[in-house]
């Protein structure tokens, strides 16, 4: 829990830093998010992708140095892990058009760090509109089936040198997994208001023009 709670408050994703991420290395034609809406989807979809590669190679290369410790350096690794996880879930948010200015917005977020853990929220999303008793309600909820993944998968670790290669391996696919569902969460909810999106972006050309 403290892992994933440093991960969004301490090293966030600045949206301005990113959007310019996007403009120069991805060479995406945007001046703001709403541009995104203009784009092709496969478009998103691949810039997508390669947010999530990247995450999973920091995330190897992560969990392979703090693998030379074995199971003590656990705690430590989890807390990286979860913020390298937090960021590129943050990435996908922008990129899809999801900004998190607003409590609404911070609680969407949330909800889909929680679709990416395969945590069903259920009938805890009735409280989100108090979003200072949600988001530690919804962290706990990751943490704890984080946590379950840890148990199943990193008792190898006990080994010291030998789980090097194996910390690279569990953190990389770690990452791919939760990138993927965080994707595909944020995606059908680009396509779902995108038309409204767009709607919107056509008329404010005319409403600029009729002085308003």
């Amino acid at each position: 829990m403290k892992g994933l709670t440093r991960a969004y408050s301490g090293v966030r994703v600045d949206p301005a830093k990113f959007l310019l991420q996007l403009r120069t290395a991805y060479r995406v034609p945007i001046s703001g998010y709403h541009g995104v809406y203009s784009l092709e989807i496969r478009e998103l979809d691949v810039i997508a992708d390669s947010i999530i590669r990247s995450g999973m190679k920091m995330a190897a290369v992560e969990g392979a140095g703090f693998g030379l410790g074995g199971f003590l350096t656990i705690v430590p690794d989890m807390g990286i892990l979860s913020a390298i996880t937090m960021r590129t879930i943050q990435k996908l948010s922008l990129l899809y058009g999801f900004e998190y200015n607003t409590d609404d917005e911070i609680a969407e977020l949330w909800i889909a760090a929680a679709s990416a853990a395969g945590v069903d929220l259920g009938r805890d999303l009735l409280e989100r509109e108090v979003v200072n008793k949600f988001v530690p309600v919804v962290i706990k909820r990751i943490a704890a089936r984080a946590s379950g993944e840890v148990v199943e998968k990193w008792t190898a670790r006990v080994i010291p040198l030998a789980s090097s290669a194996l910390g690279a391996g569990l953190n990389y696919w770690f990452v791919r997994a939760w990138g993927q569902r965080a994707m595909f969460h944020f995606r059908q909810r680009h396509l779902a208001v995108r038309p409204a999106r767009l709607a919107e972006m056509a008329d404010q050309p005319r409403l600029t023009s009729a002085g308003y």
